[in-house]
């Protein structure tokens, strides 16, 4: 349950993050924007710090997954585009390939 606390959080923290660069760059939205989009940045990185997991890239791999989908629930919550089932199918697709990699049985 905490890693997908973690992931959940780390995930808003990315969108938001990336979000204040786009809204600059492409939506004409102030500079300022980029200070609590760093910020933001900052916590995402801080958090996937806190995953149970013998190996960085592992844990990275298995966000990858959670991005996709809290990136998705982003484009509808936020942006105000619905999702087709498309975009539902591959997050769930992503989703799935996330839970293989992070409770996948491991030797070492």
């Amino acid at each position: 349950m905490r890693t997908a606390l973690v992931y959940g959080g780390a995930a808003v923290a990315e969108i938001a993050g990336c979000y204040a660069f786009w809204a600059w760059l492409r939506l004409g939205a102030s500079a300022w924007w980029l200070l609590p989009g760093m910020a933001s940045l900052a916590a995402f990185g801080w958090l996937l710090t806190l995953v149970d997991s013998a190996a960085a890239g592992r844990a990275y791999a298995a966000y990858g997954g959670v991005y996709i989908v809290a990136a998705i629930v982003w484009l509808w919550m936020i942006e105000g585009l619905r999702p087709d089932r498309w975009d539902l199918l591959g997050g769930a697709v992503c989703l799935a390939g996330a839970a293989v990699i992070l409770f996948g049985p491991r030797t070492a």
